[in-house]
């Protein structure tokens, strides 16, 4: 800390604090907008504060502020002579001329508000990282969710004419109209999928369940190498169960067409490496950037993306597998900590307006029967949150009868689009190269002959 910063005056704006408050007195509809930026701490004034927070009592009993009943609340209260007393609130008209500037004035009060917390929260920082006996991993968390709680305590609301939302959806028509494209958003790289999805697409949580040894991380990694690989569309893969580099490993295989356990034993032929040495290139080529965090919290999770999004422009993220991030609150149940979970994804993909693909577990009662939205391990919240659900499901290897061209030419699978918010569901079938950890539609397995 510099010397002399501790004795200076914490920044703020008299003279706003003062409009703003005078701008309310004025005009009974100045409210709705002041309420969009501002709370009582946000005035710096101990007086303005009380002022404030007497405005607002005011406007949650449906009653007009003004100078009277600002001052009469205040008196019931006690609190009269704490806001300057009368002559004081009575003065505050005298500052502005109208309203006209209410939500310049706001916002000046919000800036100043702000930069007194983050001098606030500086302070704590300071005073944690001196302290021994915290963990520094544990100081960086909660710095981290200090400022995300600054940031989003920040966000103002408001709404938009339907004149000015409509002319935004035609000239989008308009753009789909002229493309003439089946496809909108982010191509999964399966065409029976896209046709009912027309793609992933913006904003959107996507959820795909199975359960365990169904092949969820596989198809996942299937999408995102053809989505980084093949469209050299930005793609984030975030691993929680396995390791990056036994993710690459899989994806090498998968891409190179080389059964998996020949990459693990080196038992390798002249034509595998050259089939490696190609599929390598193309990966190395490719806008896939992979995250490798165990014990993910979700605080983490949402930097990372957010960082992502902002230096590598990423257009998808994908999350292998969501019952495996760690809520914040470990205090809380386990349902309630996966419902915050699923609530901050959704949030996220909204935020930073891209699709979200999540990985979840089933029950165990969904190994028994074909899988439904009550199938989703932990909580409802997530098939609520989710703009798209969709089930991997074939009959467990007990069930079906042996066949010696499973293993050539995969084990028919069916993924079950089981909601879309916007659209219709169905279920596709795919075939599961087990050992290339791949899944292809029956169509390119069929050309691949």
């Amino acid at each position: 800390m510099g010397p002399g910063l501790k004795d200076k005056i914490p920044p703020h704006d008299d003279m706003a604090e003062q409009a703003t408050l005078g701008a309310l007195l004025l005009d009974k509809e100045a409210i709705a907008t002041v309420i969009q930026y501002l709370r009582p701490d946000d005035f710096y004034s101990h007086a303005n504060n009380k002022v404030y927070d007497a405005i607002l009592h005011l406007f949650n009993k449906g009653l007009t502020a003004d100078i009277l009943t600002v001052s009469e609340e205040l008196r019931q209260n006690g609190k009269l002579e704490e806001a300057g007393g009368p002559a004081y609130v009575a003065s505050l008209t005298n500052v502005v001329p109208s309203s006209a500037n209410i939500e310049y004035y706001a916002q000046t009060v919000q800036n100043y508000a702000l930069r007194r917390a983050l001098i606030r929260v500086s302070h704590e920082i300071i005073a944690n990282a001196f302290d021994e006996s915290q963990e520094s991993r544990s100081i960086l968390e909660e710095t981290q969710q200090q400022i995300f709680e600054l940031n989003d305590k920040r966000q103002s609301f408001s709404f938009r004419d339907t004149k000015e939302i409509l002319k935004q959806t035609i000239e989008v028509i308009d753009r789909l109209y002229k493309l003439k494209k089946n496809i909108t958003g982010i191509p999964s790289g399966f065409d029976e999928l896209d046709k009912l999805t027309a793609g992933f697409q913006a904003s959107e949580l996507i959820i795909i369940g199975a359960r365990p040894s169904m092949g969820k991380t596989a198809l996942a990694l299937t999408m995102a190498s053809h989505i980084a690989i093949r469209n050299k569309i930005p793609t984030a893969f975030f691993t929680l169960e396995m390791s990056d580099l036994a993710l690459m490993l899989r994806l090498i295989s998968s891409e190179a067409m080389i059964h998996a356990n020949a990459i693990r034993t080196g038992f390798l032929t002249a034509a595998d490496f050259t089939n490696l040495l190609e599929a390598a290139s193309n990966i190395y080529d490719a806008p896939l950037y992979i995250v490798d965090m165990p014990n993910m919290k979700l605080l983490d999770l949402r930097a990372q993306a957010r960082r992502l999004r902002a230096q590598q422009q990423v257009e998808i993220i994908f999350i292998d597998y969501l019952t495996l991030i760690n809520s914040e609150n470990s205090r809380i149940q386990r349902h309630e900590q996966i419902a915050e979970i699923s609530r901050s994804l959704k949030s996220l993909a909204r935020e930073l307006k891209i699709p979200i693909v999540a990985l979840s577990q089933l029950t165990r009662e969904a190994e028994k029967d074909k899988p439904n939205l009550s199938s989703i391990r932990e909580s409802g919240s997530i098939e609520q949150d989710a703009d798209v659900v969709m089930f991997l499901h074939r009959e467990r290897d007990s069930d079906q009868k042996p066949d010696d061209t499973d293993v050539e030419q995969g084990k028919k699978t069916n993924l079950i689009l089981a909601k879309q918010r916007n659209g219709p569901v169905g279920t596709i079938e795919l075939l599961f190269m087990a050992k290339y950890t791949k899944f292809v539609s029956p169509v390119q397995n069929s050309y691949n002959q």
